[in-house]
């Protein structure tokens, strides 16, 4: 427990406004969930916890709030994760997580915990140069999911085709386990359902649309698809990018009743919005 307790001074007032937005009470789940719950990546053959460890809450040019804590305050957060039996940690190349999420793993098994990271090549040599970096930076030999990041096109599929195929070429070689996209527009996400090369889609769902790619209903229709096929679905945005802060239970009930997604990320940015959040999806249900 001491190395949990130095990660932010702070941590625990600066989760107050967290703890006190309570959401109305909300019609029961029909069964029991844990964010520490082990939960398979499609068919990937990757298990790991339901809940994932976000790193990058307004991540953009190697920073994020998270980062905003320090190598040893966000390492230390993970680390406090861990503990309560989380094992998905979420990074990506433009949030600048990676020494954050590389400290953490100095003091827990590798092959106990899930590294998905995202990166922004879309040249294969690009690609390749980025595999080799990254994992430099995240002091790893492999990295379970790789993701390209924020894909936009109707037509990336084919557009991208030479990056997806050195991250083809990377899994064949056991330097990551598994590959995907994550979505950035409707169209991009029609694509990823409809392309066998797609194994796992980070996708942004929640019950309001709040930074969506379309409205729930449509991106629901969406993985549906993905999930006939066997692909791996995490969600993000669950919380809308703030916008349902007030109404996290409603928010959580909604993500764990739908039955498409196999595992979500949420960027807690201290202990108390950590552990908060950990008791929330025991209680939701």
């Amino acid at each position: 427990m001491d190395r949990r307790r130095f990660i932010v001074g702070t941590g625990y007032v600066l989760g107050t406004a967290w703890l006190a937005s309570e959401s109305p009470a909300l019609s029961a789940l029909d069964r029991e969930f844990s964010a520490a719950d082990t939960v398979e990546i499609g068919k990937t053959g990757i298990k790991t916890s339901r809940l994932a460890m976000g790193t990058g809450t307004h991540g953009t040019d190697h920073h994020s709030n998270q980062t905003a804590l320090g190598v040893k305050g966000l390492s230390g957060l993970l680390l406090n994760g861990y503990d309560h039996g989380l094992r998905f940690f979420d990074t990506a190349d433009s949030y600048g997580s990676h020494p954050h999420v590389a400290e953490a793993l100095k003091h827990v098994p590798r092959d106990k915990v899930t590294v998905m990271t995202k990166i922004w090549s879309r040249d294969p040599k690009a690609v390749r140069a980025d595999l080799d970096r990254v994992r430099k930076e995240l002091g790893t030999d492999y990295l379970d999911i790789c993701l390209m990041h924020c894909v936009t096109e109707s037509d990336w599929t084919e557009r991208y085709r030479g990056a997806m195929d050195a991250l083809s070429e990377a899994k064949e070689k056991g330097v990551i386990r598994s590959h995907g996209c994550s979505c950035h527009s409707i169209k991009a996400l029609r694509a990823a359902a409809r392309s066998p090369w797609v194994e796992v889609d980070l996708v942004r769902i929640n019950p309001v649309g709040a930074e969506m790619d379309a409205d729930p209903d449509t991106v629901l229709s969406v993985l549906r698809e993905m999930r006939a096929t066997g692909k791996g679905v995490v969600g993000m945005k669950i919380l809308g990018d703030g916008a349902l802060r007030r109404r996290q239970d409603e928010a959580l009930r909604y993500a764990l009743s739908l039955g498409l997604l196999d595992a979500f990320t949420i960027g807690a940015e201290n202990l108390a919005e950590q552990e908060d959040l950990i008791r929330r999806i025991a209680q939701v249900a």
